[in-house]
């Protein structure tokens, strides 16, 4: 089993900044790729941030240049920096890793977190 475990959000006014963290734990074998991805209401998740294992980030042309992933690889953490946030910002934020279980090797599968609510409002 993998677990991961977010932390960070709330209400934060348009211009301000967040913290997301995302802990994971379980019979993680091996990472190959972890990320976040949000969900507005009314809209299909999409991929706001990934860090390839040994690869350069990607992000989404929305967050370029107000966002910044990164990792603790001791701690088995994926940190989402967001700076100058605005209202198109609000959404639901989930942690994705991309991993081999040790209970499911050799096979990689996609794990999610529960989802962190990010809600940017004066």
């Amino acid at each position: 089993q993998v677990q991961l475990v977010e932390s960070g959000g709330g209400l934060v006014q348009p211009g301000g900044s967040l913290r997301l963290s995302c802990a994971a734990s379980g019979d993680i074998f091996s990472i190959y790729e972890l990320g976040w991805y949000r969900q507005a209401p009314g809209k299909q998740r999409e991929l706001v941030a990934a860090l390839p294992a040994g690869g350069s980030t990607n992000y989404a042309d929305s967050v370029k240049g107000r966002f910044t992933i990164s990792r603790d690889n001791a701690k088995n953490t994926v940190y989402l920096q967001m700076n100058s946030l605005k209202p198109e910002d609000t959404a639901v934020y989930y942690c994705w890793l991309n991993a081999i279980a040790s209970s499911s090797w050799p096979l990689r599968g996609d794990y999610w977190g529960q989802g962190t609510q990010v809600t940017v409002s004066s």
